[in-house]
């Protein structure tokens, strides 16, 4: 893959719209970058391919955005944080991935919209312990299960409208921790191969150029504008989110409903046949099955008889 420029195509944009949104600017979009690597790879090896990116990136994050963050958030948020990373690992196996993008999807987008018509509460202001806990797991539990802890960060963050150096500062050194935290998990469940680490290597030299960049916008922006950015981005994905795992639901709901309907099929093709519907015939084991489904009354059996045997039309 290394070789295929494909890879390069979607990867570099891929890290640098990831690096931008860690330098501060554009939060939750992010998310964003798996989807875009999964046009040319597997979701769960582009995740895999982009953890140990991410590392990087935070390290300069927290270089760049020295001194300016809020300790008592991360006092709040990260024990939280922690424990929805051990509740991802530990559910990795049962958990519906869709169900959780819909939930995520679904108050992102009504939180988006609420900064950005102004209707966000004043009490969110201040910081509640509760809260932080909710949000904090929240976004470690997606972040590890989904990659989408952005959002529920985001939705903490936003209301306390705190100043742009010392919001994206505060962000850097969450995911910092919770990307860290999120590596022996990982490596226990197999995801990391001496390939991903390679493609990781590859593209580790063009991470701190984006994380660069989005500091710098982060500097020159307005605060009342850089807040209607973020939360614009966070509608954009609430939305996408919420198309992601409405997908999926209808997808396995589809699913589901053949490997159910075609026991039924089966069963009624079954009992139409032994009821006197039909007659077998007497080339029922010359010729196989097609044999005894033409032989079947067509008006009583047809349907049901022709996905049961393999029979279709007047033939």
């Amino acid at each position: 893959m290394l070789t295929d420029p494909a890879f390069y195509l979607v990867s570099v944009p891929a890290v640098l719209l990831y690096g931008i949104a860690k330098g501060g600017f554009g939060g939750a979009v992010a998310i964003l970058a798996v989807p875009l690597m999964a046009l040319v790879m597997a979701p769960a090896q582009a995740a895999a391919i982009l953890l140990p990116i991410l590392v990087v990136m935070d390290f300069v994050v927290i270089y760049s955005y020295r001194g300016h963050f809020d300790a008592r958030a991360l006092r709040l948020l990260l024990p939280g944080a922690l424990l929805g990373i051990s509740a991802g690992f530990l559910l990795a196996d049962h958990m519906n991935d869709d169900f959780m993008r819909v939930l995520v999807g679904a108050v992102a987008l009504a939180f988006g919209l609420q900064a950005l018509l102004g209707w966000l509460s004043r009490v969110g202001r201040e910081h509640h312990a509760p809260a932080a806990g909710f949000f904090g797991a929240l976004a470690g539990f997606t972040s590890f299960s989904i990659h989408a802890g952005g959002p529920p960060l985001t939705m903490y963050l936003l209301p306390k409208q705190l100043p742009p150096m010392v919001y994206a500062g505060t962000a850097g050194l969450f995911f910092w921790v919770v990307n860290l935290a999120k590596l022996p998990p990982y490596y226990a469940l197999g995801q990391f191969t001496g390939d991903t680490l390679i493609y990781s290597a590859a593209l580790v030299p063009i991470a701190p150029l984006g994380v660069l960049v989005g500091r710098q916008l982060v500097r020159i922006s307005n605060p009342r504008l850089y807040y209607r950015v973020i939360a614009l981005f966070l509608v954009i994905v609430g939305i996408k989110l919420l198309a992601d795992g409405y997908s999926g639901l209808t997808g396995a709901a589809e699913e589901a409903t053949t490997a159910v309907a075609r026991p039924a099929t089966v069963a009624a093709a079954d009992a139409c046949l032994y009821s006197g519907a039909g007659e077998l015939g007497e080339e029922t084991d010359a010729h196989g099955q097609r044999t005894a489904a033409r032989t079947i009354d067509r008006d009583r059996c047809g349907v049901a008889a022709g996905l049961r045997y393999g029979y279709a039309g007047d033939r």
